[in-house]
């Protein structure tokens, strides 16, 4: 498999990044670190250095926060349309600069361009959703059931947040967690992962550029993130955490936001099974694990870690993914003929080879792949696994990386029991022609989303998030600007007494 560059053009590449601000972005200035630590921003492509940026310290941290806490008083009083128009006009400014903003992914990330610019399309689409609900925050007014009293339900933000967010989206993570922050009223710090922080830089300076006043918004990307973020959360005047990334470092996180009984997002780990059920239509079926399973290359907390499939099609539904995977083309995600990109990084190629290779000794039949590419930059093959044992790591562990391990079921409750067989429960999808099975597996897989002959749920319409150990709180649609408000009751005495 050949690794091509052709477009954008190395210029195109250097004009983009010679643009970017570079500094840690606090209360609305960009200023160096305060000990004058970077860090380096690699291209996953090619193992390359992109650019070097300020690396923030813990008093850069604490800094952000006075800066987020002195802000808040002003922005929580700001007119609701004020805060909508901001919205709106972010959303029109990223949607201007998509080609901007969808390279700069490519390059840090690695995804292919056309994954990058549907990025752009679904983050943007959270500053406008939200600069619709911002107008749209209410509370109610009753009676008392005695009549003695007045009942006065009123919606105030929470306040000053700190959101922590990954590398393998990096506009939509920050645009979906800033947006409902924005429309409720809470400024925030926002601590970018280190592996890919340049879009969040870029997305700060359009913000600003759209009115966002100084100290709403704090950008502190680190390569100390524990040193950094540890003070913040233990501070009594932060009032919100929002993160997502592994269930290990969840966890911790929440256990540290207890101590000041933090309002808490969690959007933690997946280990999505996608059903094919012996009805199915293959070709939609195997159109939808393709999309399931290889968006952003795997690395999604979204993608189908487990494919079961019936028994009496497991055979030529796994002919044909075979092929569909076998066609894509592997290359730098600059190349138009890129279908696949690299691994963030060389640790995750590690862990996925490490996966493959302790499911082949368990007894997994190599169908496709299951190899790193010899050339630079940290690509992995595309790799189906067939006849996959119960007591593969594979099926326990998230994957993130072009790997589709095919495990067998006879009947309905053996699916639904493979299914629900895990600690995580963030999506799941399946497909079958019979809607009665279709709503009873909506009731019955532990799954906080569910895709019924679709291969992607993601929508800033719908409320994104999981159960059990995939997290708590929901982003996106009517419920995402919830997290961000506080429910105040008012109790007025009976105007007739």
């Amino acid at each position: 498999m050949s690794i091509a560059s052709t477009w954008p053009t190395p210029d195109d590449e250097r004009r983009l990044l010679a643009s970017l601000e570079t500094g840690l972005f606090i209360g609305g200035h960009w200023r160096a670190s305060s000990d004058s630590s970077t860090l380096a921003v690699e291209d996953p492509s090619t193992g390359k250095v992109l650019l070097r940026i300020s690396s923030a310290t813990p008093a850069d941290g604490m800094a952000a926060l006075d800066a987020a806490v002195t802000a808040q008083p002003g922005w929580a009083a700001t007119a609701p349309r004020e805060r909508s128009e901001i919205l709106r006009r972010a959303f029109e400014a990223v949607t201007a600069r998509a080609d901007d903003f969808a390279l700069l992914m490519t390059l840090e990330m690695g995804k292919p361009l056309a994954e990058s610019r549907g990025e752009v399309a679904y983050g943007a689409e959270f500053l406008r959703w939200f600069s619709e609900e911002a107008a749209r925050i209410s509370g109610r007014f009753a009676i008392a059931p005695d009549g003695k009293t007045r009942l006065l339900v009123m919606k105030r933000p929470v306040g000053p947040s700190l959101f922590i967010t990954p590398w393998n989206f990096p506009l939509a993570m920050a645009t979906r967690k800033i947006a409902p922050a924005i429309a409720a009223g809470c400024t925030m710090v926002l601590k970018p992962a280190a592996l890919t922080p340049l879009t969040s830089l870029l997305f700060a300076q359009v913000l600003t550029e759209a009115g966002l006043p100084a100290g709403v918004l704090n950008v502190i990307q680190t390569e100390k993130a524990g040193a950094v973020t540890g003070p913040i959360i233990r501070d009594s005047r932060l009032r919100k955490l929002s993160f997502t990334g592994s269930t290990p470092v969840g966890k911790r996180l929440i256990a540290d936001a207890a101590e000041q009984v933090l309002r808490v997002s969690m959007e933690l780990g997946g280990n999505a099974p996608l059903l094919v059920f012996d009805d199915a239509d293959l070709d939609r079926a195997v159109d939808g694990a393709m999309l399931a399973k290889l968006r952003n290359g795997g690395e999604a907390c979204t993608a189908a870690n487990r494919i079961l499939v019936h028994d009496s099609i497991a055979a030529e539904f796994s002919t044909r993914l075979v092929e569909r995977m076998r066609a894509h083309t592997l290359a730098r995600g600059t190349d138009p003929a890129s279908k696949i990109g690299p691994l963030v990084d060389q640790a995750t190629r590690d862990k996925v080879h490490e996966l493959v290779t302790s499911a082949i000794a368990d007894g997994a039949t190599l169908a496709l792949g299951g190899a790193a590419v010899d050339a630079p930059g940290y690509f992995y093959e595309p790799t189906v696994l067939t006849d996959v044992p119960a007591s593969a790591r594979i099926l326990r562990e998230e994957i993130f990386g072009p790997v589709a391990p095919i495990v067998t079921f006879s009947t309905e409750e053996e699916a639904i029991r493979l299914a629900n067989d895990t600690e995580y429960g963030l999506v799941a999808y399946a497909f079958t022609k019979d809607l009665n099975r279709g709503l009873r597996l909506a009731e019955e897989l532990d799954v906080g989303m569910f895709g019924l002959n679709t291969g992607i749920v993601s929508n800033p319409a719908a409320p994104f998030g999981g159960v059990k150990q995939s997290g708590m709180g929901r982003e996106g649609g009517f419920e995402g600007i919830e997290e961000y408000l506080e429910t105040r009751y008012v109790g007025i005495a009976d105007p007739y007494a």
